[in-house]
């Protein structure tokens, strides 16, 4: 089936599956089925042959396809070190020769050391994905050590491939998140050593140390290549530039202001 149109299939079985409102048990089948009772009624009753299972089944289907392409490929073998030396392109990273795969493939050494917050927003990120550990290819995870100075700053940015959970190892965060429109609510707490939180996949988020001393957290995430989109880099740093019109209008300032901004990135 072509992507958009499996896209499209995906998206009415998932309104179809939001109006639930009871159970059907198929003893002929053995299954458990959740849907409206109008789709009930038309799958279920009494046929002459065996065209509603079929369609019962067809939809099953369907929905467990959905279902398989809302995540990251999983492994068909005890593991897939990464082989970054493959000229092969695709989804993901390409397999080592497993006859060559070492120790070292699991491993990473770095995460006890302060990273570098001398810089503007007194905040660094250290990353253990994929890159630096490639035996988190196809495993779904990956995690980082974020370092903040007196009051540094991971500003707002967003993960369009994971959801995140951090726990605080030292010193005290105002962490939050924004919800989608068109509410866009923020949700914040203050965090103390040992607290932990998640930030939803895909949501803008931040965290800020409130502290006068140095501050770490650790974080996982749920993809081996979570990416990040730092909303003022990604806004006023693309390459080549959003145009100035285009900012102005959208924030609703003076042209001025956004060559000011963009000159920042």
């Amino acid at each position: 089936m072509p992507s958009n149109m499996q896209a499209k299939a995906c998206r009415t079985q998932s309104q179809v599956y939001s109006r639930t409102q009871f159970v059907w048990s198929g003893p002929e089948l053995g299954l458990k089925v959740k849907g409206s009772p109008n789709v009930m009624r038309f799958l279920f009753r009494k046929p002459k042959d065996m065209s509603n299972k079929l369609i019962l089944l067809g939809i099953l289907a369907l929905t467990f396809a959905c279902l398989a392409l809302a995540y990251e490929p999983k492994p068909l073998q005890d593991f897939c070190v990464a082989d970054p030396n493959s000229s092969v392109k695709v989804n993901g990273v390409t397999c080592k020769n497993p006859m060559q795969v070492q120790a070292d493939d699991f491993f990473f050494s770095g995460l006890h050391l302060r990273g570098n917050t001398s810089n503007p927003l007194g905040s660094r990120v250290t990353p253990v994905f994929v890159t630096q550990l490639p035996g988190l290819n196809t495993l779904g995870i990956s995690m980082v050590r974020i370092d903040y100075a007196p009051w540094g700053l991971n500003p707002p940015h967003t993960h369009p491939r994971a959801t995140e959970i951090l726990t605080v190892l030292e010193g005290s965060q105002q962490v939050g998140f924004v919800t989608s429109n068109p509410d866009n609510r923020l949700v914040t707490k203050v965090l103390q050593k040992g607290d932990v939180f998640v930030f939803p996949i895909g949501l803008v988020h931040f965290q800020r140390n409130i502290g006068n001393g140095y501050a770490v957290v650790i974080a996982a995430l749920s993809s081996q290549n979570p990416g990040a989109i730092t909303i003022a880099n990604s806004v006023f740093g693309a390459n080549p530039p959003i145009p100035r019109d285009i900012l102005a209008k959208a924030f609703q300032v003076d042209t001025n202001v956004v060559d000011q901004l963009q000159a920042k990135f």
